[in-house]
């Protein structure tokens, strides 16, 4: 199975960024699940979990809302602010 490459990022940082098998978060439609494969899609975030499961575990981070878009397994989620404390790894800089 492939992996998503994710990359969360808040107004002022990069939060997290790297491989995942899977994204949920909700949106104003709903809860969303992203696996790999999923089709394009650009979803506007509430105020709520984003959680994002790695080979490591599940990280899991506070946004207070914002935009989620995905497109050939790439997944970026933007927010204006990002509670990281959930966080078990910190963003990968490239």
């Amino acid at each position: 199975m492939s992996a998503l490459q994710v990359e969360l990022v808040a107004a002022d940082r990069k939060v997290w960024q790297g491989e995942a098998s899977s994204v949920s978060a909700r949106s104003i439609d709903g809860d969303l699940g992203i696996l790999p494969g999923h089709t394009p899609l650009l979803g506007v975030l509430v105020t709520g979990d984003v959680r994002i499961v790695t080979a490591s575990g599940t990280q899991t981070v506070t946004i207070d809302g914002g935009f989620l878009s995905v497109d050939h397994d790439r997944v970026v989620i933007v927010a204006d602010n990002v509670d990281a404390a959930g966080l078990t790894t910190p963003a990968e800089t490239h």
